[in-house]
């Protein structure tokens, strides 16, 4: 007796611990856009959910941004539900522009999105169908931007609800699933889109293969994994280096004192404590946050975005405060 097609078998099998890891009785979103990956994943969920006693949902979040795009999100719900996923839900959003670019003002409002469908099904996980592929550009648009080993760690397959399954699959092995059971799948048109980056990044890394002779995907997803380790060791690590240091004023020489690896995470955490938006904090500020304790020479306070200020006071005993927006006058 033969097994299922190669494309089918391997995204059944990638799916299949992930369901297994939830236990009968569960339910789970399958985020679906209409492309390849997320079909194909719509798909191998929809032939292993009754065997893990799971149920299913396909969430079809249409953005608006382009038109036609409502009978696109039509279309791909139509097909979740050929492959046998027994509901699947439509979702228009609206996109606010909040001032991040339209990648990710389009990104906030699906994951916005995703959360409200979880909770209103009652699902415990929600499954994105990014691949190996996306990944690698994960990585080459960090490196890029000269960013730290957080960040350069790529895309977690498991944070909070959200499950990659497919992380260590090809996008050619989602393509050929959905061939190979004769789905036809929307191609996003912003996919060609040079305007986008990550489009770029996928073209700067086929250049890079192709002047290499050597597909570099794999070792940059490999890349990913191991200063994932390591990222989470330092986080674990600044977290705790965080703690000891107390509430309050810190002090300048316990803060210095703090290994530089330790020291620029902390930085990060009193601030988003101090109410710096999540991930608004470039490595300006905390070079400036961490010349108050490492090149003091009696500046003035910094400033950091939501209209934060860090001061020091002078003296070798001196102590940094963090002062939150109504506390101070923006500069």
């Amino acid at each position: 007796m033969t097994g299922p097609p190669p494309g089918i078998a391997a995204t059944r099998l990638a799916v299949r611990p992930v369901l297994a890891d939830l236990g009968a009785g569960s339910r789970v979103v399958v985020a679906v856009s209409g492309g390849a990956d997320s079909l194909a994943l719509a798909a191998a969920v929809a032939d292993e959910a009754g065997a893990a006693g799971v149920v299913a949902v396909g969430v079809v979040v249409d953005h608006g941004l382009q038109a036609g795009s409502a009978a696109v999100a039509e279309e791909a719900a139509g097909r979740c539900m050929a492959v046998g996923l027994s509901r699947v839900e439509v979702v228009p959003v609206s996109v606010a522009a909040a001032g991040s670019g339209p990648e990710a003002d389009a990104r906030a409002a699906r994951y916005a999105a995703l959360d409200a469908a979880a909770e209103r099904v009652g699902a415990t996980v929600v499954l994105l169908g990014h691949t190996l592929d996306d990944q690698a550009e994960q990585v080459l648009l960090g490196l890029l931007r000269g960013s730290g080993s957080r960040s350069l760690s790529g895309m977690p397959p498991r944070r909070g609800r959200y499950a990659r399954p497919f992380l260590a699959l090809r996008r050619a092995e989602t393509r050929a699933a959905c061939r190979e059971r004769g789905l036809t799948w929307w191609e996003d048109p912003h996919n060609a889109d040079p305007a986008y980056a990550r489009v770029r990044v996928r073209e700067l890394l086929a250049q890079v293969s192709a002047t290499l002779g050597e597909d570099v995907a794999p070792a940059l997803a490999r890349t990913a994994a191991l200063l994932r380790v390591d990222a989470d060791h330092l986080d674990a690590a600044a977290a705790a280096a965080r703690a000891d240091l107390g509430a309050g004023a810190l002090a300048a020489a316990a803060l210095a004192a703090v290994p530089q690896a330790l020291r620029t995470r902390v930085w990060r955490l009193l601030a988003v404590e101090a109410g710096v938006p999540a991930g608004a904090l470039t490595a300006a500020h905390v070079a400036a946050l961490d010349a108050l304790v490492t090149s003091w020479r009696g500046q003035g306070p910094v400033w950091l975005p939501g209209g934060v200020a860090v001061a020091r006071s002078a003296g070798p005993d001196g102590s940094v405060v963090f002062l939150p927006p109504a506390a101070g006058v923006s500069p």
